[in-house]
This record gives C-alpha cells, sequence and structure tokens, in this order.
C-alpha cells in the first residue's frame, strides 16, 4: 500500500458535490470531524454506557466522554507519526501532516455503532436471533445475512451509520472522506469470518461500500474469496488510542467508585515505570506529590504519566512495524507489542480489569437489564415490521423514526430497520421505551 494513495479527501456519495474550496481554513479532514462532533448520533453517545451504569454520586464514563479522549489520544498519535514519517522515511505525501485529525476524527467515531447497556447490547441482539424468537427467521435470509443478524457487532454497525444512506438522508451517509471511514475499520472482512474471526468490520449490506473505500485508496485485498482486505495503516493508531482510554480511565473510575483501593490503583500505574530507566519520571512524581494531597488530582497524574509514556513506545511500535502494516502483513496490536515493561503492565491491568471491575455488581446489573429490555424491543419491534397489518403494529411502526422505516418487501431489509433504531437508543431512551410499550410508566 501507498501513502499517496491511502490518505485521499475525497468523499463518500460525492460524485455529483462541487468541491469545497482549498482556500478555506478548514481542510477536509477538520470538516470531518467538525460533522461528526454536532451530529445526533454522536450526542447520543452521552447516555450510553461505557462500563459503569450511568452517573449516580460519582461521574464515570460514558460513551461521549470515552470517544472524546480516545479523539485526544489519536490526535497525538496521528501527529507524532506523521512528524517520524516525514523525518524518518522521506515520505512527503501532500496531506500527510493531516493524519493527526484522520485518527482523530476517526477515533471520535469508534463507538458510534454501539448499542445500548455496553456491549451486552450486541449480545442481547444477537442471542435474539440465536437461541430467542428470531432464530425462527433463520430461512427467510440468505448465509451471509444470517451470519450478520446472529452476531451483530457495532464496529459494522459504526461503519452503516457513517456511510449507509438512510430514507430522507444524502447519498454517502455522513459523506466523510474515504480515509478517515477507512481508518475506522478494525476488521476489514464481512460477518461470514465467523468463526475464525470474533468481529467484523460491515455488513452484507454494506461490503459494497468498503469495497468502494477500499479500491480508491488502494486498500491491500488479502483474500477476494472471503472478502477480507489489510487494514488501513492509520487502523492501527485508532484501537492504540482506544486500547489506551479504556484501559487506563476504567482504573481511575473504578477508584473513584471504591471498586480500586488507592494504593491499588496508584499501584497498577506505577508499574508501567521503571526506577532506574524513569529516573526523571520518579523525580516528578516526588515533586507533584509534595505539592499535591487531593487523591482524584495525584492518581490523573499518574494516569497522565502512563499515557505520555505509552504514546512515544506506541509510535515506536509502529514505525518499527511501518513495511509490514503496508504490506498488510502486520495483523497484530500495536499494544501488544510494546516493550516487556509496558507489555507487562498492561496484562496486569486487563487481567484486574476483568477480575474486579467487568466482574462488579453493579456492571453486572446494567448488563442483565440490558438482557431483558433489548431482547423485548426485539421481539415487540420485529413482529410488528413482519406483520404490519395489525393496529398494535402500526401503533408500533409509527413509533420508529422515518429515516428507519421501510417500504422494501425484503425481509433482511425489515430486520435492518429495527436494529438501525434500537441500537441507535440511548440507554434512557430504550428503559422508558420499554416502560411505555409493557404499560409500567402508566401505573
Amino acid at each position: 500500500m501507498d501513502w499517496n494513495t491511502l490518505i485521499s479527501a475525497k468523499r463518500l456519495g460525492s460524485k455529483n458535490r462541487k468541491n469545497i474550496s482549498p482556500e478555506l481554513v478548514r481542510t477536509e479532514f477538520q470538516r470531518d470531524y467538525d460533522r461528526l462532533i454536532f451530529s445526533s448520533a454522536f450526542r447520543r453517545l452521552q447516555n450510553k454506557t461505557q462500563v459503569f451504569p450511568l452517573p449516580g454520586s460519582v461521574f464515570v464514563h460514558n460513551r461521549l466522554t470515552h470517544s472524546l479522549e480516545v479523539a485526544s489520544i489519536g490526535r497525538s498519535l496521528g501527529e507524532m507519526v506523521a512528524l517520524e514519517l516525514k523525518n524518518n522515511k522521506s515520505i512527503n505525501v501532500q496531506l500527510i501532516d493531516q493524519i493527526g485529525t484522520i485518527v482523530s476524527t476517526a477515533c471520535l467515531a469508534h463507538d458510534l455503532g454501539n448499542p445500548p447497556f455496553g456491549h451486552s447490547g450486541e449480545l442481547s441482539i444477537s442471542k435474539y436471533f440465536i437461541d430467542g424468537n428470531g432464530k425462527n427467521l433463520k430461512d427467510k435470509v440468505n448465509e451471509a445475512q444470517w451470519h450478520d443478524l446472529q452476531h451483530f457487532e457495532g464496529n459494522a454497525n459504526a461503519f452503516r451509520i457513517l456511510t449507509h444512506q438512510f430514507k430522507g438522508k444524502r447519498n454517502g451517509g455522513f459523506a466523510l472522506t474515504y480515509s478517515t471511514i477507512a481508518a475506522l475499520v478494525k476488521y476489514p472482512f464481512p460477518s461470514s469470518a465467523f468463526p475464525e474471526k470474533k468481529k467484523y468490520g460491515f455488513f452484507n449490506s454494506d461490503f459494497d461500500n468498503y469495497k468502494l473505500i477500499a479500491d480508491e485508496l488502494g486498500i491491500k485485498e488479502l483474500d477476494k474469496e472471503k472478502g477480507h482486505f489489510a487494514r488501513h495503516p492509520l487502523v492501527f493508531l485508532v484501537e492504540a488510542a482506544d486500547d489506551i482510554a479504556y484501559q487506563l480511565m476504567d482504573l481511575e473510575d473504578a477508584m473513584k467508585l471504591g471498586i480500586l483501593s488507592v494504593e491499588e490503583t496508584e499501584n497498577l500505574f506505577l508499574s508501567f515505570f521503571n526506577k532506574k530507566e524513569d529516573k526523571v519520571f520518579f523525580e516528578i512524581k516526588t515533586s507533584v506529590y509534595n505539592e499535591i494531597t487531593d487523591t482524584n488530582e495525584r492518581i490523573a497524574f499518574l494516569r497522565a504519566s502512563v499515557v505520555g509514556k505509552l504514546l512515544k513506545e506506541t509510535v515506536d511500535v509502529f514505525m518499527q512495524k511501518h513495511d509490514k502494516i503496508l504490506e498488510g502483513s502486520f495483523q497484530q496490536s500495536l499494544i501488544k507489542n510494546l516493550n516487556s515493561k509496558s507489555a507487562e503492565a498492561m496484562k496486569t491491568v486487563s487481567k484486574i480489569s476483568v477480575k474486579k471491575i467487568y466482574q462488579n455488581t453493579d456492571v453486572i446489573s446494567i448488563e442483565l437489564a440490558g438482557y431483558n429490555i433489548l431482547g423485548s424491543l426485539m421481539d415487540e419491534f420485529v413482529k410488528a415490521v413482519l406483520e404490519p397489518d395489525s393496529d398494535y403494529s402500526r401503533k408500533l411502526i409509527s413509533l420508529i423514526p422515518l429515516q428507519y422505516q421501510v417500504s422494501d418487501n425484503n425481509i433482511y431489509t425489515k430486520l435492518q430497520s429495527v436494529l438501525d433504531f434500537i441500537s441507535g437508543m440511548t440507554d434512557l431512551y430504550a428503559l422508558k421505551l420499554y416502560k411505555d410499550i409493557k404499560g409500567y410508566s402508566h401505573f
């Protein structure tokens, strides 16, 4: 693959549109970023669960605050890589300086496709078709479509939100640049990759859009028969930014909620540093600790220090693997290839997170609520769109926004309209709608 084609300001669906004047202050990639920030799809992330139930007395991360932090880390990674490419690889592609903005924008969008109630929402939708009433629909769709339904994937849904032309909307969806969209696709293959791959990047119905983008950017096709592509190189930076943000910020949230002690959290952050190799850090830490006594501020300092360390090491790994990345032969995450000290620390953080954070009763409770609420909504709305002639079904369908309604009699298309509607809900709206339909709100 070649940086000359990998970075393109061409927009999806832009065939009959005038290009924006290059004399304007905002670049095409900055326009992408602004377009996402001001979108309703992005605003809805404010009321979607990240890990912990949405705020009580202590504010924790939701999908929106998480996405903003990932975008901040992604921008730094992109700008550092752009500098390395120019200085050490002598790559002077015209738009190379825009890498930071491209990565940051893709980071903003990386969770757009997640349904309510975190990852349990994905599982709830999938289980409706695996062992719920939806399993009876298998013979109504083809094999590829059935893979989509049985393994609902937030990553693929994000690609759909950004690129699909919903009813009344413009061609090209958000009409973002090809490079920004490609930088989002962590898993550049369809759902038919199951069970070989645990996740996938686009639904069967959206394959043509990805193929169009891949061809334009010169993204290498690894297996034409299976529809497997290499990753766009900037995907590695988006993935790393997400890994860094959620691993570290989950620790901070857990401490504020009392799930981890201050001492445990402090030691986990300090495990990234070596007293011999990181003398400057320990000198600064002593100075900061002497000045600051506030616990949250001290933990924030440690977290910021770890982020800074991981930024540099991640960029080093990207540059070491650069040629293999462009060949399409490097398939691992950058974080898993960090130096031994940081890699070991990240593994420890991950183990603690699984044991103490993700198995916390509050986290499990919100997941169970998600199963019940989304499972019930799937039952109600799928039956309504497949049997639309009853008075009850017509009332339910009237609740579906116009952009998600379809006149097509194709079963798969109708099912996707329900998935588009339900996956776009916030936690609070899904709960309210569930109560309204069941009649709980009126008694």
